[in-house]
């Protein structure tokens, strides 16, 4: 998979560093994998979680911090669209980030 918006891990990372071995790993995995279906997706990432409108949510750090992205299979593009803790995630429409 390529991510597109890889700029907002980074963002992320430098200002919350105790994420960056998580969403390093997320990253690694994400763009090692070649999904092409919701259940492909649930292979990589058993918690993840499919919304609708092609977003999933995945946990990150044990479930103390979420992200959202927008995955299209046919392309093989992945856009973060959110990043923060479960907190500030309650507080958003996922469906429409």
């Amino acid at each position: 998979m390529r991510i597109v918006t890889f700029a907002r891990i980074k963002e992320y990372t430098k200002a919350i560093p105790i994420t960056k071995t998580a969403l390093e790993e997320w990253h690694y995995k994400t763009k090692k994998a070649s999904w092409e279906n919701v259940t492909d997706v649930k292979n990589t990432f058993n918690t993840a979680d499919y919304i609708g409108n092609s977003r999933f949510v995945f946990n990150i750090k044990g479930n103390h911090y979420r992200l959202v992205a927008i995955v299209i299979f046919a392309s093989q593009k992945v856009y973060i669209r959110f990043i923060g803790t479960h907190t500030q995630y309650d507080k958003i429409d996922c469906t429409t980030v």
